[in-house]
């Protein structure tokens, strides 16, 4: 059985595009319909269908193809996790064109440096995303998502629910939002009372 190329490409948004990558793999010999996707889910997302996919569909033998290490894990331990269950099974990762091989202390190490560096780009993202929302908050502008009801409407709902003819269901049919909204209406309204 001759040895097959896998691809595997990511993106974290539903905005973002992936033909530079399918491109890339394509250019690193992998065939359209041996390219798995996943698309608006981030690296530190270990459940993804399409590298589960990708996962599966490689054997031994084979070679498994991202174009950089932060598509296929933004975490070390996942990274390492990754590339330890390939080469237990005979499979061959390839960053960019360049394979990772298990066995050899600088490619052990130099494997380990790209998944340092893609983890502290998922930290730095962090932490510049929550210091943009405390600045926001601070000067007022982060409020969170606005209440499906008016305030108007919120009354309403209390008060046709204080009648007992309505149930949470037929409330949310009338006001067309979930049980949910109608239940959170309801508790912020109790909430305030007391």
């Amino acid at each position: 059985m001759n040895a097959q190329l896998i691809g595997y490409a990511r993106c974290s948004t539903d905005e973002q595009d992936l033909t530079a990558q399918r491109d890339r793999l394509a250019e690193l010999g992998v065939a359209a319909d041996r390219i798995y996707l996943d698309h608006g889910l981030t690296g530190t997302t270990r459940a993804r269908p399409g590298l589960d996919q990708a996962l599966a569909a490689v054997r031994e033998g084979d070679t498994l193809i991202v174009t950089k290490l932060d598509r296929l894990a933004r975490s070390v331990p996942d990274a390492r996790a990754i590339g330890d269950s390939l080469a237990e099974r005979g499979i061959k990762l390839s960053l960019g064109g360049q394979v990772y091989d298990p066995t050899d202390p600088m490619g052990k190490m130099f494997y380990s440096i790209l998944a340092i560096f893609a983890e502290f780009e998922v930290d730095l993202l962090r932490a510049r995303t929550k210091e943009g929302m405390a600045v926001a908050r601070a000067k007022g502008k982060l409020r969170g998502r606005a209440p499906k009801l008016s305030a108007k409407q919120q009354r309403e709902l209390v008060r046709m629910y204080g009648t007992g003819e309505y149930t949470v269901a037929d409330l949310a049919d009338v006001f067309t939002v979930s049980r949910a909204t109608v239940y959170r209406t309801l508790h912020r309204r109790n909430a305030a009372q007391q």
